[in-house]
């Protein structure tokens, strides 16, 4: 096997012992978006990428597990600053905001993560008009405080399905999961995640969470615990997930009559909730987190709330 200088020498590229570098050369390499090496802060790396495909999140996640970078979604209002870590901000707002109508359907929509709220807005979904025309619609619906809609009233949103990019580079299409309709789980990922959260929300903890109109916890496992008469959607759990558990692909939207009105933000550390709740929604958060992402490849947590 020829020798890294020798390659180096053949190849055209001088080899890096950098690990920062060396991932900034290969993001460059793989990615058909624009990749902007910003520096380093406090010893880390920062980096910003335009995505112009899909492929090309699936590709920067490859390259944050291999080389310990945390992903993070950009545009998130209230944005953790991420620390100890490098740190590469991936933004879909230039080219994955498509908003079309589902074919042969009356009401759906679907549309990508950089599509922006205006735009719903102008399509007919009435349920967004409460909401900022500058966000786009995946980091709207990361937004915890933008999300705080009342617990077991999820469904309001109209999200019907979507799909994600797990931290194990896995995909899947989440949507609803009832009697009516049970959505197979095509992958391992699923197979495991799905009946924990399911546990999950029998526990202590969630129904302690459940007794409040504001949901406590930082994720909506209230999402496994519907209001009466509407069913299990998989996809709502996103709901306010602070770019924490997922990379989202797409979404599908019904257009909705009424529009949504989110609760004024209440977070554990306010003082809305009592110590004994305060434990539970923890619990749950990091039940959670754990289940979707052990690497840490994903923030934790994406926003300052």
């Amino acid at each position: 096997m020829p020798s890294l200088s020798r390659r180096a020498f053949f190849t055209g590229r001088r080899i890096s012992n950098d690990p920062w570098e060396n991932f900034c050369q290969r993001m460059r390499r793989l990615v058909q978006g624009s990749f902007f090496n910003e520096g380093r802060v406090d010893g880390f790396g920062h980096a910003r990428l335009s995505v112009k495909t899909p492929a090309d999140v699936h590709h920067a996640l490859m390259l944050c597990r291999e080389y310990e970078v945390v992903l993070m979604l950009d545009g998130l209002e209230q944005e953790a600053q991420p620390q100890g870590s490098p740190v590469l901000w991936v933004d879909p707002s230039i080219y994955l905001k498509t908003c079309q109508p589902v074919p042969d359907t009356d009401d759906k929509w679907f549309v990508q993560p950089g599509c922006f709220i205006a735009e719903l807005k102008q399509a007919g979904l009435k349920q967004f008009e409460a909401f900022p025309d500058y966000l786009t619609v995946g980091a709207l619906l990361a937004d915890r405080v933008q999300m705080n809609l009342p617990t077991g009233a999820l469904w309001k949103m109209g999200l019907s399905h979507a799909s994600v990019l797990f931290a194990d580079e896995t995909t899947a299409v989440l949507g609803p999961f009832g009697a009516q309709q049970q959505q197979p789980l095509a992958t391992l990922t699923l197979q495991q995640l799905v009946p924990s959260l399911f546990r999950l929300a029998t526990t202590d903890s969630a129904k302690l969470c459940a007794e409040s109109d504001h949901w406590p916890a930082r994720y909506r496992l209230d999402a496994f615990m519907p209001a009466d008469e509407q069913e299990v959607n998989l996809s709502h759990l996103l709901f306010g997930h602070g770019g924490d558990l997922c990379w989202t692909e797409w979404f599908v939207f019904r257009a909705m009559d009424t529009a949504v009105e989110p609760l004024p933000f209440r977070g554990v550390a306010s003082d809305a909730f009592d110590e004994t709740t305060i434990y539970a929604a923890q619990d749950i958060d990091l039940h959670i987190k754990n289940q979707f992402d052990p690497c840490g490849i994903f923030p934790h947590p994406g926003q300052a709330l």
